[in-house]
């Protein structure tokens, strides 16, 4: 009697133990037979890293690392670049230091200079009125187009017109917060002193207007135009 009562705690105990693990008892005659459950799950994998950031901000400039994409010879925005507006118009807002920016067109040589300068100009207007229809301060932004002026690669090669094609974002003026701090024996910070200052880039002399003529360099450029006859300008190719 005794045996047959161990035996069957035994018994219970080790359906207990069998069904607490996921598994099922069952009986063949006497016999138990264990049935194992179905295992859990694997974990689910983790999270990709985050895609690298396509707009920064660095010293003077909002850096982005994907080109703003116009129709081809037009200073409408293609809606592929949307995102990157967006994201840009985010980075403006989220960086309240930042008082003013310029936004600054650029074309590559293909056709004449006078129609380069004027789509650059269009173009660099275009992303500002984005940007503002986007929330950002329309009293932050200013927006110049500057043609050819300003190459940062050859203009002989298609790969090199493509990258001068663009449009940049310069930081104008901005707050500075600088600290004088002190570490003590635990290694924490302590700030001493911290002080605001305004920084402003000055303008580049390219940018500026043109001082007036003296009076001897108007008379030689009368001179000059006098002996050689005007030069039609070439026809103008479109930018992409």
């Amino acid at each position: 009697m005794g045996s047959k009562l161990v035996s069957s705690v035994a018994l219970l105990t080790g359906a207990l133990l069998s069904v607490a693990c996921g598994g099922t008892m069952a009986f063949q005659g006497d016999s138990p037979i264990s049935i194992l459950g179905t295992p859990p799950p694997p974990p689910p994998p983790p999270e990709p890293p985050p895609p690298p950031a396509r707009v920064e901000v660095r010293d003077n400039k909002i850096e982005i690392k994907e080109k703003i994409q116009f129709e081809y010879n037009k200073a409408t925005i293609l809606p592929e670049s949307y995102s990157l507006l967006d994201e840009i118009a985010d980075t403006i807002q989220k960086n309240p230091h930042i008082k003013k920016i310029s936004i600054e067109g650029h074309a590559s040589s293909e056709g004449s200079a006078q129609h380069n300068l004027k789509l650059s100009d269009e173009r660099a207007k275009s992303v500002m009125k984005y940007l503002v229809d986007k929330g950002v301060d329309a009293a932050r932004l200013t927006a110049k187009g500057f043609g050819i002026e300003r190459p940062i690669a050859d203009n002989a090669t298609e790969e090199g017109r493509e990258k001068n094609r663009r449009v940049e974002f310069v930081i104008l003026e901005q707050d500075v917060t600088q600290k004088k701090v002190a570490v003590d024996h635990t290694g924490t910070e302590k700030v001493l002193e911290e002080t605001k200052t305004t920084e402003k880039k000055e303008t580049d002399a390219s940018s500026a207007a043109p001082a007036a003529p003296t009076e001897a360099t108007a008379a030689s450029t009368e001179t000059t135009a006098k002996k050689i006859p005007p030069v039609r300008p070439a026809a103008a190719s479109g930018q992409q």
